[in-house]
């Protein structure tokens, strides 16, 4: 808590000095913490690298069955996300992202760039280095990241309320302990199982506007006891307890 005051503080602080130098209509420099730092104001028709940092964090502000894809391209479905996040979080929802777009994101998010809810820990309970999976060690821990994200998204849709993730990234060995199935999106870095409060049911509705193609749940085979979100190139929900 304290942590996040912190950093709510210096965010206010540096909005204030950024209007005093004139720079408060773009990105400016400023940032609240080590992670990444915008330089521009990104609106559609931009490209780079910088709009793929901007995709992976507004990734979850999507509409139902849609997925934003991490392209480096600011196009029409790109400006909807933008619009879906600041309306979120009470700015003015014009899809252009600069300083207070910015501003947001760095106080939402840690030095190691995940988001502040969130941690990598809590994604990979298998191993220390993400290695052992169906992808390279740095693709699942990339892919851990984005989904995290998209947590992050679902979560304050249902009103700031704790996420409990069960079980994330899985080497091929940890994914046969318990069980999982030899296909699983365990093995990419790219899904998580949650459990706890708010339901299961509820957690598995609210995943379809967050931008996850997979989502298993009450009702589908071994999937009574969690809810299972992933980001799946071949799209499929099934929670039929839950009318999904």
């Amino acid at each position: 808590m304290l942590r996040r005051t912190v950093r709510t503080l210096l965010t206010l602080v540096m909005i204030m000095a950024g209007a005093i130098v004139g720079v408060g209509a773009t990105s400016g420099t400023a940032h609240a913490d080590e992670c990444y730092t915008w330089s521009r104001t990104l609106t559609q028709g931009s490209s780079g690298p910088d709009v793929t940092q901007l995709q992976i964090r507004v990734a979850g502000w999507v509409t139902s069955g849609e997925r934003l894809s991490y392209d480096g391209v600011y196009g029409a479905r790109t400006t909807a996300a933008v619009k879906k996040f600041q309306s979120a979080y009470g700015l003015p929802a014009d899809g252009v992202a600069g300083s207070q777009t910015f501003s947001k994101i760095y106080a939402l998010q840690d030095a190691d760039c995940t988001p502040v809810h969130f941690a990598y820990s809590e994604l990979n309970k298998c191993n220390s280095n993400w290695s052992g999976g169906a992808v390279s060690a740095a693709t699942a821990k990339a892919n851990a990241l984005k989904t995290m994200w998209k947590l992050e998204a679902m979560r304050h849709a249902l009103g700031d309320v704790p996420i409990t993730v069960s079980s994330g990234f899985r080497s091929y060995a940890c994914n046969s302990a318990v069980g999982g199935a030899s296909t699983s999106r365990h093995l990419y870095g790219d899904a998580a199982d949650l459990t706890g409060s708010p339901s299961l049911c509820t957690l598995a509705k609210q995943a379809r506007v967050h931008g996850f193609s997979e989502i298993l749940g009450p009702g589908y085979p071994d999937h009574n006891d969690h809810a299972h979100v992933a980001l799946d190139p071949s799209p499929y929900w099934s929670a039929p307890n839950c009318g999904i």
